[in-house]
């Protein structure tokens, strides 16, 4: 039987004196954790943007000896751009560094959120989250009859007819609805392929609502194949790399060391800028409408 060398035994003593951040015997699988909407921002209450997380994404896949990097989402989804910045993002650093990723939905990854999921090799969910809404929508507001009660006359000059298109202050104009729903429709299609790219023939194409825009809980979820499994971070990350697995969770961090918003959530950022009230009120009551349509 062969013996250990001198190397060997100092291994073996000096190992367990090693911090377990230093130690590549330990599987280590960082946690990026997306919360909140996506692009709808104030001041006070950042969204989800590529600008929030793209450094702490390159923090995660920048580590070394990783087995993974782990997604913890929660998110109502937003703005569409931003969710597929934030796609693209995380599938080029998993391509360029070669390691898998892995997503875990909270109360709820739907439209946007769901798109970021899609970033993952794998999707992971509570029986109770919600998941999909792979649809485009949009709103508005119509001020035309309530300015006309009050008296007040609305000037605008342009140059150029649709400058105005769907203007709040406005009566609606057929012709204008009609050009936002073809934009809405190309954004359908693409956010379709994408999660047909990434999901392939484990989605159940026999399920004609799949791209309604609508949703589902957890479970019904992973029978249309929308998720891979029912399960939540620790359990299954402990089950999958052992139990001495290291999870630190990767966050930006703002003023005075506090964790910045978007990329955990809470924390104030930028609360030196002097910010207007009033455009946290109409981020926060765009953010509330976004969650309570999943009845969160």
């Amino acid at each position: 039987m062969p013996q250990p060398s001198s190397l060997d035994r100092v291994r073996a003593v000096i190992g367990p004196l090693v911090p377990a951040r230093f130690r590549g015997d330990i599987p280590l699988v960082p946690v990026v954790r997306l919360a909140g909407v996506i692009g709808v921002s104030s001041p006070l209450r950042p969204g989800l943007t590529i600008a929030s997380v793209a450094r702490s994404l390159d923090r995660a896949f920048g580590m070394s000896n990783i087995r993974a990097v782990a997604l913890s989402i929660n998110s109502p989804g937003g703005a569409a751009v931003q969710s597929h910045l934030i796609f693209k993002r995380i599938r080029a650093l998993a391509d360029e560094k070669k390691v898998p990723v892995l997503a875990f939905v909270e109360d709820v990854a739907a439209s946007g959120g769901y798109m970021i999921a899609c970033a993952a090799d794998e999707i992971v969910c509570d029986a109770s989250s919600i998941v999909g809404s792979i649809g485009v929508v949009g709103a508005s507001f119509g001020f035309d009859r309530l300015i006309e009660k009050i008296g007040v006359e609305r000037r605008v000059y342009t140059a150029g007819d649709r400058k105005v298109m769907l203007d709040p202050f406005q009566p609606e104009k057929p012709e204008d609805v009609e050009r936002l729903h073809a934009i809405q429709r190309d954004i359908h299609v693409s956010f379709i392929e994408l999660v047909k790219s990434r999901r392939g023939t484990k989605l159940d194409s026999r399920e004609s609502a799949l791209f309604s825009g609508e949703y589902w809980a957890g479970q019904k979820g992973r029978e249309l194949g929308l998720v891979d499994a029912i399960g939540d971070l620790r359990g299954v990350l402990r089950e999958r790399y052992g139990d001495k697995v290291r999870t630190p969770l990767i966050a930006e961090r703002g003023f005075f060391g506090r964790n910045k918003p978007g990329v955990i959530g809470g924390g104030l950022a930028s609360w030196w800028s002097g910010p207007s009230l009033a455009e946290d009120v109409v981020a926060t009551l765009e953010a509330r409408a976004l969650w309570a349509r999943y009845g969160l």
